[in-house]
């Protein structure tokens, strides 16, 4: 083993996927350390804690934590329940953390601030393979590695209001009324929405999810207003496949916010790109610009931007990444995932391969590895880093077994501009390579694919 073997592999976050790559390195025997910004695991997914998944357990959970936490005696659950944000982050990823072979390498409250070769910049290419990747903390602390594997996500990066993918004139000016992407409308932050009109403006599962919580908050206070605002023709997209999707509680998540609709309980507005925000006495004025020239307005008191993520990549600057021009993943990941030529069922198994970079041994996985295409799911993260850390330990064979087996959408297709039916899935499916087995997923939009907490009834999308 030369030097650089020596060095841990870092990793970057401690969510599901960052601590899935650290039950992996522990298998494998590699020495690892993990850097969490926050200050428990899973702190991005306690920001959702919650919204309920409609991914049941048994696709939650990487089968090496699996094995990990089985040998420490660990109470699984229900393999068939759908866990909340908060119940994933107590039940799984805070037990997982603290296994012995892993709570000393965790290290919480550290923040990249960014990444590089030690004594090299992005020029230098001399020697670069061999030197140590250098990864430089918000203290000022820096720590030498073999590789990075980044999963630091997406969550802190969230797409703006305005539809040229700019913000929108005054955006920033009306942050007073701004919500992040899935407030806890029936909770802690009931007070900001009741008896007030809310203006939700995305079409992926996070605004579904908001627009059915408002929906049952206005049911029981009056003045309430839900307002929804999707820039395409239709929302078939968000309706989703109904009983054609795989997982009840997906398929259901888009029904229910179809009968909202049609009953009245929520105002939806087609063709909708937000141009301008102004604060007007306590409210916000949202102006909208038609693809025509034509415009209007809209008057709210909240505003949620549920308009989806993007990856930052300023941490890696000094590294050479090979990026797709369009969708910010690898340029090989991101014709396999695009959502503007795939419909449901087409996204194949992926791995080392597809994730890798100019830069040797750095490797963005998880929800950052897929950019801003909407389409990611926690199982497809744990069958990357397996991946990936089987490269690692030089097990090539295995690294290039890529296996998943996920649950399809119904959802004909992802494609914003299409006016799906979701009588079928119409797109063509792309052969699988010979190196590669298992399902294709399309999980079309939303955070990690998720669906709000119904306690109401046993029958809705949300019973476990």
């Amino acid at each position: 083993m030369n030097a650089l073997h020596s060095l841990p592999v870092v990793v970057v976050g401690a969510g599901p996927t960052g601590l899935a790559a650290a039950a992996h390195l522990h298998e494998r025997g590699l020495p690892f350390a993990v850097l969490e910004a926050g200050d428990t695991p899973g702190a991005a997914v306690a920001q959702w804690g919650h919204v309920r998944v409609f991914s049941p357990w048994r696709y939650n959970i990487d089968p090496a934590a699996r094995r990990m936490l089985d040998d420490a005696g660990w109470v699984a659950p229900d393999p068939e329940a759908l866990p909340t944000g908060a119940e994933l982050v107590r039940g799984y990823l805070q037990p997982l953390a603290e296994l012995p072979p892993l709570t000393p390498h965790v290290r919480y409250g550290a923040r990249v601030q960014a990444i590089s070769r030690l004594g090299l910049d992005r020029l230098r290419t001399a020697g670069r393979d061999s030197t140590p990747f250098l990864v430089r903390l918000a203290d000022g602390d820096e720590l030498l590695a073999r590789a990075v594997i980044d999963a630091s996500g997406t969550w802190g990066t969230p797409n703006v209001l305005g539809a040229s993918g700019l913000p929108a004139r005054g955006e920033t000016d009306v942050a007073a009324y701004l919500e992040h992407a899935l407030p806890d409308v029936l909770g802690v932050d009931r007070d900001r929405f009741a008896g007030r009109h809310t203006l939700v403006v995305g079409a992926g599962h996070s605004a579904a999810n908001t627009l059915l919580s408002l929906a049952e908050l206005a049911a029981t206070e009056p003045g309430t207003e839900v307002t929804w605002a999707i820039r395409t023709a239709s929302p078939a997209r968000t309706y989703g496949g109904g009983d054609a999707d795989a997982l009840p509680a997906r398929g259901a998540l888009g029904a229910r916010l179809r009968a909202h609709v049609d009953a009245g309980r929520v105002r939806l507005l087609t063709g909708f790109w937000v141009h301008a925000l102004t604060p007007v006495d306590g409210r916000v004025r949202v102006v909208v610009r038609h693809a025509d020239g034509g415009e209007e307005s809209v008057l709210a008191d909240r505003v949620v931007a549920a308009t989806g993520f993007r990856p930052d990549h300023s941490i890696s600057a000094e590294l050479r990444l090979d990026l797709d021009p369009v969708l910010g993943a690898t340029r090989a990941l991101a014709p396999l995932i695009d959502p503007n030529e795939h419909s449901c069922g087409t996204v194949p198994p992926h791995g080392v391969d597809e994730l890798s970079h100019p830069e040797v041994g750095y490797y963005a996985v998880g929800m950052k590895s897929y950019g801003r295409a909407p389409t990611f799911l926690m199982a497809t993260g744990y069958e990357q880093v397996r991946s990936v850390v089987a490269a690692l330990a030089g097990d090539w064979a295995a690294a290039r077994d890529v296996q998943l087996d996920l649950p399809e959408t119904g959802v004909c297709s992802s494609n914003a501009a299409d006016p799906v039916s979701g009588d079928s899935c119409c797109g063509p499916t792309l052969p699988a390579e010979p190196a590669r087995r298992g399902l294709a997923t399309g999980v079309s939009g939303g955070l990690l694919s998720l669906v709000s907490v119904d306690t109401a009834s046993a029958s809705g999308c949300c019973a476990s």
